[in-house]
C-alpha cells in the first residue's frame, strides 16, 4: 500500500510548502484538485515538482470533458519532465456541481463521457510523437511540423487513473483500460450520490483486473484513515490509499490543517 494526500485547498505557493512537507514526512504522492475556476492544477504541481524529489504527484481529479486535450498533453508532459518521471493523471467526469453549468461547461453524462474518450485518446497520441492524427465525434487532430517538446518521461507514458462505477459496466470498462481503477459505488441515498467501495467490493474489483489485460492496475481509494481502515484495504487489494480531509475546506485555516495531518506522516 502507497499513501497519498489531497490537498483540499491552498494557492499554488501553499502546494510546493505542502508537497515538501509529505516528502519529508514520508508521504508517496501529494495531489490536487482541477477546479473549474481558481487555482491552477498544474502550475501548483510543476512548483511541487522542483520542491520536491520522490514524491509522486497528480490529481485528483481531472475532469477531461472540459479540457482541450492538446493543453492537457503539454501541462501534463511539461510536469512529468520538470519532475523527471513522477506524474500521475487522475481522470474521471467530474462533479457538475461545482460549475460546470455555471461556466457553460458541458453537463450531460453521455457527452462528457464521449469527450473524456477523446481527449485521452489524443492525449495519448500526442505524447508519443508526432506526426499524429486523430478524427472523433468531437475532435479532430492533423498532423503538425511545429516544432515542440511533447515527450514524457515515463514510459510508455503517464500512468492514468481513471473513476470507474462499480455494477455500470461502460464506465468501469473505460476504467480498467487504464493504469488504475478509483471506485466509486453509485448510491442516491447518500450525500453527492456516491459512496466509497467497500472491502467486499474493493476485493471483487482485484479479482477482476487480475483476470484482465493488466493484472498490476492500481486499485486508489480516498477516504479518512479515523474513519477506515487502510490496512484492511490494502489485505482487499487496493495499492493506494489517498488521505482526504475535504471539511477542512470550511474550517479557518484549510493548509494549516493540511500541514498539521501532513506532518503526523501516514496512516498506521
Amino acid at each position: 500500500m502507497k499513501y497519498g494526500f489531497v490537498v483540499p485547498w491552498g494557492d499554488a505557493a501553499d502546494i510546493g510548502d505542502l508537497a515538501e512537507a509529505a516528502e519529508g514526512a514520508s508521504w508517496d504522492g501529494l495531489f490536487v484538485w482541477e477546479p473549474v475556476w481558481g487555482v491552477d492544477a498544474w502550475i501548483s504541481l510543476a512548483l511541487a515538482a522542483v520542491r520536491t524529489s520522490k514524491i509522486r504527484l497528480g490529481t485528483m481529479l481531472t475532469p477531461p470533458s472540459r479540457r482541450r486535450p492538446w493543453e492537457l498533453a503539454g501541462q501534463v508532459a511539461t510536469v512529468d519532465r520538470l519532475s523527471n518521471g513522477r506524474v500521475t493523471l487522475g481522470v474521471g467526469l467530474g462533479a457538475v456541481d461545482s460549475g460546470f453549468d455555471t461556466f457553460g461547461e458541458e453537463c450531460d453524462k453521455r457527452k462528457r463521457s464521449e469527450l473524456m474518450d477523446e481527449c485521452l485518446d489524443i492525449v495519448c497520441g500526442l505524447w508519443n510523437g508526432q506526426p499524429f492524427e486523430y478524427s472523433g465525434t468531437h475532435y479532430s487532430v492533423q498532423p503538425s511540423e511545429f516544432p515542440t517538446i511533447g515527450d514524457v518521461v515515463q514510459a510508455p507514458r503517464v500512468p492514468i487513473w481513471c473513476v470507474g462505477a462499480l455494477g455500470r459496466p461502460k464506465s468501469m470498462g473505460r476504467a480498467l483500460k487504464w493504469d488504475g481503477v478509483i471506485p466509486q459505488v453509485l448510491d442516491p441515498d447518500v450525500e453527492g450520490g456516491a459512496r466509497q467501495a467497500d472491502l467486499h467490493e474493493v476485493a471483487d474489483l482485484r479479482a477482476t483486473i487480475g483476470a484482465g489485460p493488466n493484472p498490476d492496475a492500481d486499485i486508489v481509494v480516498e477516504g479518512q484513515w479515523t474513519e477506515h481502515s487502510p490496512a484492511a484495504y490494502a489485505d482487499a487489494g487496493a495499492t493506494w490509499w489517498i488521505e482526504s480531509m475535504w471539511g477542512a475546506m470550511s474550517e479557518h485555516s484549510p493548509v494549516t490543517a493540511a500541514y498539521d495531518r501532513l506532518r503526523e506522516g501516514p496512516p498506521h
